[in-house]
């Protein structure tokens, strides 16, 4: 039985060394480049970026080159008023056009400046949740990094308890062996070092399974292999007055849903300008040239500049622009109607992580105490165990409550760093 724990520890520990360590700065960065989300929402923030250009805002005019050759063959009869008549046979003619035009709308109420204020907050915006979804992914790594950690730990507490049955199972051979104890406590010592030996197998499966996940969020493969520390460091003390002020100038969302509703109320004064007249300016320089085989007319050439100004002022569109602005009204009031029940829940949520990193930090206060207390009566109930001064039954009920406690602390650890990641994002400040 020895044998077998040791050829498991010695294979564990190898693993453990073959991996290159991976300190959380580190997770955080190859998520920041590779995590799909992450690349997803930067690439949306690049199309907002690209589409906030001030042609796109209708602010610059439109030049287009035509051209068009053409040849033609057939046959003419021409009457003319003088009366004579004049008949061609395979008549060809060679047509060749082209030219410069411009359009330029040079007043639509200011719809156009609208516009561009409105790809600028729809710029702004995608920024906004690109750093929105950088904050998410943070959480998300820190939380899988540390769950990692948690199940090191949890492997460790019973790595320490199976060397404390082994000495149990030992002390308990050596009262048999003298016939100062029954066979069954040997039996049920050697038990419940089988079944500490299969625990541990069970939670380096744990391990396994946590580290995939990890590397789900680092965009790595499900193999891709790294080892992490075993201890959570807990030294973050949050100023409750700073958080409650700044939560409504630093939260992504809620930052987010103000300039949503910033390009609600930009669209609705966009919805307002269409029905404004419109000007176009019009230009252009043209060119063409028309040559005939045969008849009155062999040659004919001309080309030049042309300018001129439309007007067009909307008259009735079927009700479609008071339709665009009854609409806009109503997106403008759904985003403040958004905005103010997310302000409600982030500021929900910022209370319950502080109620919960306060109320972690207690219990981990107190259980670290508690873990200390456990691990020495444990101690020492093998002590007397080996004295014969207790049975096998009290100290199995030690270990357990080591156990117990040891694993309470390390959720302790786990919950509170939580928290404080859960502050922090909510702060912006991960």
């Amino acid at each position: 039985m020895k044998t077998r724990f040791l050829f498991l520890f010695l294979i564990v520990s190898f693993c453990g060394r073959a991996q290159s360590p991976l300190s959380i700065e580190e997770a955080v960065s190859i998520a920041l480049q590779n995590n799909y989300d992450v690349l997803l929402s930067g690439n949306e923030a690049k199309i907002d970026k690209t589409n906030n250009t001030a042609g796109n805002a209708g602010m610059l005019p439109d030049v287009v080159v035509n051209g068009s050759g053409n040849y033609a063959l057939k046959n003419s009869h021409q009457e003319l008023q003088s009366g004579s008549i004049a008949d061609y046979s395979s008549l060809g003619t060679t047509t060749l056009n082209t030219g410069v035009e411009l359009s330029w709308t040079v007043f639509d109420g200011g719809k156009m400046f609208v516009t561009r204020k409105k790809l600028n907050e729809i710029e702004t915006l995608g920024e906004l949740q690109f750093k929105e979804q950088v904050l998410q992914t943070v959480y998300d790594v820190t939380a899988a990094y540390y769950n990692i950690v948690k199940q090191k730990q949890q492997l460790k507490s019973i790595n320490q308890t199976i060397e404390y049955n082994q000495e149990r199972v030992k002390i308990m051979q050596t009262a048999f062996n003298s016939g100062s104890s029954d066979k069954t406590d040997l039996l049920q010592a050697k038990i419940d070092l089988n079944v500490y030996l299969e625990n541990a197998i069970n939670q380096q499966a744990a391990i396994d399974d946590a580290k995939r996940v990890l590397n789900l969020v680092l965009g790595k493969e499900a193999d891709w292999g790294f080892d992490v520390p075993d201890s959570i460091s807990n030294n973050y003390t949050p100023n409750k007055d700073q958080l409650n002020k700044n939560l409504y100038t630093s939260n992504t969302t809620i930052l987010s849903l103000k300039k949503q509703a910033d390009v609600n109320q930009l669209m609705l004064r966009e919805a307002q300008k269409a029905g404004f007249p419109k000007i176009n300016l019009n230009a252009g320089y043209n060119y063409a040239n028309t040559l005939n085989t045969d008849g009155s007319v062999l040659k004919n050439r001309y080309f030049g500049p042309q300018l001129g100004v439309s007007l067009s002022l909307p008259v009735f569109m079927s009700g479609d622009i008071r339709r665009q602005e009854a609409i806009a009204k109503i997106e403008l009031n759904s985003a403040e109607h958004r905005l103010a029940r997310v302000k409600l829940q982030m500021n929900t949520q910022l209370q319950n992580a502080l109620n919960q990193f306060e109320n972690q930090q207690e219990l981990l206060k107190i259980e670290t105490e508690n873990s200390g207390l456990t691990k020495e009566n444990l101690e020492i109930s093998l002590a007397r165990l080996r004295l014969g001064q207790t049975t096998s039954l009290e100290v199995h009920q030690a270990q357990e409550e080591y156990v117990q406690s040891f694993t309470r602390l390390i959720n302790f650890q786990y919950n509170l760093k939580l928290a404080e990641t859960r502050l922090k994002q909510l702060l912006s400040n991960l």
